[in-house]
C-alpha cells in the first residue's frame, strides 16, 4: 500500500470534494469544500490530497506560522479518510507523511493538532504518532497536543 500526499489541483479537486466520512464522524471534521475555500484565502494553509495506490482517498490540511526570531510552528487541523477506505492504516500513514513533509522543511518549534475531548479514537491515534497533550484551547475547548521540535 503506497500512501502519499499530493497538492490539490484541478485534476484531483473533484475527487477531494467527493470524499465522505462515516455519519458518526461528521461532527468531528469540516467539509472538504469548505476547507479548500478557506485555503484559497489563507496563504499559509497547505491542503493535501491523500492518495493510496494513486487513488484520492482522503484529505489533510495544515498551516505554518512564521516567527521572526524562532523556527516556524505548524498546526495540522484537517484530516479525513473516506469512509470506504477507513480501517486500513491510511490515516496513520498520511500523518507520517505530513510529519515527514514538515520536518523536511527544516527546524520547527512545534507541530500541533486539536481534537474534541470526547474523541478517544483521536486521542489514541495522535498519541501513537508522538503527540503529547498540552491542555485545552480556550478558544475552542478542544484538546491541544504537540510534537516539539
Amino acid at each position: 500500500m503506497d500512501v502519499a500526499l499530493k497538492e490539490v489541483t484541478r485534476e484531483n479537486f473533484e475527487a477531494v470534494i467527493a470524499l465522505e466520512v462515516a455519519t458518526s464522524q461528521r461532527d468531528y471534521v469540516a467539509d472538504n469544500m469548505y476547507s479548500l475555500a478557506e485555503s484559497s484565502l489563507h496563504p499559509t494553509y497547505r491542503p493535501r490530497a491523500i492518495c493510496c495506490d494513486g487513488e484520492v482517498v482522503g484529505f489533510l490540511m495544515y498551516e505554518s506560522f512564521e516567527h521572526d526570531d524562532r523556527p516556524p510552528a505548524y498546526n495540522i487541523f484537517r484530516l479525513m479518510v473516506d469512509r470506504h477506505h477507513q480501517g486500513r492504516g491510511i490515516g496513520h500513514r498520511a500523518m507520517q507523511c505530513v510529519l515527514e513533509e514538515i520536518q523536511a522543511q527544516g527546524p520547527f518549534e512545534r507541530i500541533a493538532i486539536c481534537y474534541v475531548p470526547t474523541n478517544q479514537v483521536a486521542r489514541e491515534f495522535y498519541a501513537s504518532l508522538g503527540f503529547q497533550e498540552t491542555g485545552l484551547s480556550e478558544e475552542t475547548g478542544e484538546v491541544v497536543a504537540e510534537i516539539r521540535g
